[in-house]
């Protein structure tokens, strides 16, 4: 996935796309910042796509909130420049299951971890975040997960 933003960074740098190449370093910067961190002397692979889309994941609930902030407050473009930055980030994701594909997914997951209480809320969020990353918004899930054990 690191290839993927060098390129598209590229790309951006071509087609001079100001919005583009911000976010874009952000990403690789955040990328960078974890793959230093992960790097031990017995992981010298750094990070892993997962975590990437982990990255990228919060990238974009951070900027959602933002987005929100500024709307409220009444600054709308820097609303709208999180926004752009927004929808950058979410061409390197999976794409995000709608609600009744996420309920499809959460009783799958129960069914499977055969949970039957709140007890096993976190191994079947656990399983979730595996099987999911980038692709729900996992706080709806587990208020879900939550009302089906509970």
């Amino acid at each position: 996935m690191q290839e993927q933003f060098s390129e598209a960074l590229k790309a951006a740098v071509k087609s001079q796309d100001k919005v583009r190449i911000s976010t874009l370093r952000l990403i690789t910067a955040a990328i960078k910042d974890r793959d230093i961190a992960a790097r031990t002397a017995d992981n010298r692979d750094g990070v892993s796509d997962d975590e990437i889309l982990e990255i990228l994941a919060k990238m974009v609930k951070q900027r959602q909130e933002s987005a929100t902030t500024y709307e409220q407050a009444g600054r709308l473009e820097l609303a709208e420049q999180e926004r752009n930055e927004i929808a950058v980030i979410e061409e390197f994701l999976p794409r995000r299951l709608d609600d009744d594909e996420m309920a499809i997914a959460v009783d799958t997951v129960i069914q499977a971890q055969a949970a039957s209480s709140l007890k096993d809320m976190g191994k079947v969020m656990g399983a979730l975040k595996s099987q999911y990353a980038g692709q729900m918004d996992f706080g709806k899930a587990g208020a879900l997960v939550k009302q089906k054990l509970g």
